[in-house]
């Protein structure tokens, strides 16, 4: 009789994996950066390529072709900047010898002294300014938090794509802003896909992140304590409501519990974090930059793109010059080659990102007009998969290119993803969206008689009223997402 042993085998398996080359990854960051941030991105590549110099900044937009300076007629603009110079011997010529590498360096300092000042540009003041650089810290955001755990598990890429998708509509609170089946919708993803990605999310650091209400924020943080059969996990799965107005004694009767148990209870409840993202959250006064303006001209929406915050970039004469008089050996050439290469596309991306973010603005202001011209009560339905129908593009391209991104309209400033929003058919036909039903669920209380203030119920009945029939359940989910409290608790006893 033989024991349990061990054997080894060789077994071939085919597997797919979606692999981003170093290029396209920072094209992508790019285009998902704000106007504001975008300028750090730029400057990071300047700092790591001599070959880019920064325009001065005179209001022109960084999408516009560059005009050369008086400086002489062979300086590259981002138009004639070779995006392969190795291969493109009529744009440069590499015939000539070039000068050994430390030489280059050498001009690019002298160059550095001669347009920044008298001072010159010493490898000791480099070693200084990269040393101020690398001590700068930031604060990790709960987004970057949460990616790095995704990291530690091998997902396959719609999953990780799900996950993303939920990880940018986290709010502050660490919620989850749209339900699941409205961003399955939006991004084309099968709804299957969106919930495994859901539970993995809700899985991860800190607990409750993820969560669509308070309730289930609570509770699951109870869970990863252990605690998710307590009696405070019972008032918070089946009591909420008497919970929250602190009615002890119908709790104590309800869960068939001692009044002192349920005040213990609703101690240790209290003692939970219920916007366990908002410890990441870097400054909750952020000032806020439109990315773009939208505003009426006689019977035309105009577009303004904001480009006052992205440096205008080209490609440095100064390397041309060195070029056609240097005898630099073939590695020192290829060195040359691939950092114009680098710059040349860092241009043609920032270009690309504004001229995406201006498509993608011009069809949401075609499918949102009624918004534009009269607002939020008449925003409509639409989807990332419709506009990028229309744009030519992957969802995913759209859903990065209006990450982070805000614009500024007749009726405030919005971001770009409040454009983006299920909905619902009217009576007569006509499509609103989820964001017009709270707004018009809004006015609705706004205006009710406080002294009898309208049950979940009767909100139903208002709104059809209105040419909308929806369940009471999703109006009292409506309501709590204003935060708006239950007629019992808005009813004024004056």
């Amino acid at each position: 009789m033989s024991g349990p042993g061990f054997s080894h085998d060789l077994r071939q398996r085919q597997t797919q994996s979606l692999v981003l080359a170093p290029q396209l990854r920072h094209s992508l960051k790019i285009l998902q950066v704000a106007a504001l941030d975008l300028r750090s991105v730029i400057q990071e590549e300047l700092q790591s390529n001599p070959t880019l110099e920064e325009l001065p900044m005179d209001g022109e937009s960084i999408d516009k072709p560059d005009t050369p300076a008086a400086t002489g007629d062979d300086e590259a603009t981002p138009e004639t900047a070779p995006s392969d110079a190795g291969d493109r011997r009529e744009e440069m010529d590499f015939s000539k010898e070039f000068e050994i590498l430390g030489k280059l360096d050498q001009d690019w300092r002298d160059h550095m002294s001669t347009a920044g000042g008298s001072q010159p540009y010493s490898a000791e003041d480099a070693e200084r300014r990269q040393h101020f650089f690398d001590s700068l810290a930031t604060e990790t955001s709960l987004q970057e938090h949460l990616m790095q755990q995704v990291a530690l598990d091998e997902l396959g890429p719609p999953v990780l794509e799900a996950l993303r998708q939920l990880v940018g509509n986290l709010d502050d609170r660490g919620y989850l802003a749209q339900p699941p089946a409205d961003i399955a919708l939006q991004t084309n993803l099968p709804y299957e896909t969106v919930l495994e990605a859901l539970k993995l999310l809700q899985s991860f650091d800190p607990p409750g992140i993820g969560s669509q209400t308070l309730a289930e924020c609570l509770l699951a943080q109870l869970t990863a304590r252990g605690r998710g059969d307590s009696l405070a996990a019972r008032m918070l799965r089946d009591q909420f409501e008497l919970l929250s107005r602190r009615r002890i004694p119908e709790l104590a009767r309800k869960l068939g519990a001692p009044a002192d148990d349920v005040q213990a209870a609703i101690e240790e409840i209290s003692k939970l974090d219920p916007a366990p993202g908002r410890r990441f959250a870097e400054d909750n006064n952020r000032v806020v930059v439109a990315d773009v303006t939208v505003e009426k001209d006689g019977d035309e929406w105009k577009i303004h793109l904001n480009s006052d915050y992205i440096p205008r970039l080209r490609i440095s004469s100064t390397y041309r010059d060195l070029i056609a008089k240097g005898t630099l050996s073939k590695d020192e050439r290829e060195y040359l080659r691939e950092r114009m290469r680098s710059g040349k596309f860092l241009i043609d991306s920032i270009e690309q990102r504004q001229r995406t973010i201006e498509r993608i603005t011009r069809e949401i202001i075609k499918a949102q007009t009624p918004f534009f011209e009269h607002g939020v009560s008449h925003l409509q339905p639409l989807t990332m998969t419709q506009i990028a129908d229309i744009v030519g593009v992957h969802e995913t391209t759209v859903s990065r290119a209006i990450a982070n991104k805000y614009m500024k309209t007749p009726h405030g400033i919005f971001e770009f993803k409040f454009f983006f929003t299920t909905g619902y058919q009217a009576d007569s036909g006509a499509s609103v969206s989820n964001t017009s039903v709270k707004e018009m669920l809004a006015d609705i209380v706004a205006i009710e008689d406080k002294g009898a203030p309208l049950s979940d119920q009767e909100l139903v009945v208002k709104l059809q009223e209105k040419g909308l029939s929806l369940a009471r359940r999703t109006v009292a989910k409506y309501r709590e997402e204003l935060g708006i409290l239950p007629s019992n608790l808005r009813r004024d006893y004056k």
